[in-house]
């Protein structure tokens, strides 16, 4: 991805730019030679698979990150107004969801979360009162914007998207770019117990104006108890199991040789 990091750092031309593209050319090749003397590959996501077969022509097993996945005896029933939590970095693209919104005066956008970026989404914030920025606030807080929330909104191409599952295990629907580990962690329609999410299919405010109204006009509205249900997959004890197995099988295999 190259090519997209220069672009997101304004790095495409001049001498900042030769010099980060002869530095990545030497660090790809130490890291492909260095990838020749693994045993097992692991991915965090089946996006990460693809990337891992792509670049090493090796197969990668996916086993999901931890996050801590609470229990809730009662979800939250009262749902209003959406919410992004992220760092405010170029390819979080938080910048296309507040001018979504911008253009949805009616719905109200919680942005939490502070980086680089704060002062241009500021900007693009200025005119649209129903999009308030929070900056950085503790777990405890952006827990609660979280389960209050309609739905948690997501542009970036995440390699799995840790705040997506946490959204999840509050209850609260996704409504995110359909690319990377989202394609993981949302259910879809065709799933039988029913979706968890809405899908955009590209990176622009248009797509996720469209995504919001597909989100608002579904019927039945999306499941709170079935987005709980689903983060539950990618909790802490799931993951230790799924680590387990893997480190298990690879001594297996090792001892047999």
């Amino acid at each position: 991805m190259q090519a997209a990091y220069l672009r997101q750092s304004n790095m495409e031309r001049g001498v900042r730019s030769l010099y980060a593209r002869w530095l990545l050319h030497h660090m790809r090749n130490w890291d492909v030679r260095s990838a020749s003397g693994v045993d097992v590959f692991v991915a965090n996501s089946n996006y990460i698979a693809r990337r891992i077969r792509k670049v090493y022509r090796r197969q990668a097993q996916v086993v999901y990150p931890p996050v801590e996945v609470r229990p809730w005896k009662n979800l939250p029933s009262v749902r209003q107004d959406y919410v992004v939590v992220s760092r405010m970095v170029p390819y979080k693209r938080i910048d296309l969801v507040v001018e979504a919104f911008s253009r949805m005066p009616d719905r109200v956008l919680h942005v939490v979360g502070d980086g680089p970026e704060r002062e241009k989404i500021a900007h693009l914030a200025t005119h649209a009162p129903n999009i308030i920025l929070h900056g950085r606030l503790s777990d405890a807080d952006v827990e609660n914007y979280m389960c209050h929330a309609k739905a948690f909104v997501f542009a970036a191409e995440e390699d799995f998207g840790i705040t997506m599952v946490e959204a999840q295990a509050c209850g609260t629907p996704l409504i995110v770019f359909n690319r990377g580990g989202a394609r993981d962690i949302v259910r879809q329609d065709n799933d039988i117990a029913g979706p968890t999410g809405i899908f955009f299919s590209e990176q622009s405010a248009e797509a996720i104006v469209a995504a919001v109204e597909q989100f608002e006009a579904t019927v039945p509205p999306i499941d709170a108890q079935l987005c709980h249900t689903n983060a539950q997959r990618f909790s802490e004890e799931a993951f230790r199991q799924n680590m387990f197995h893997v480190v298990e099988n690879a001594m297996a295999l090792q001892n047999e040789q």
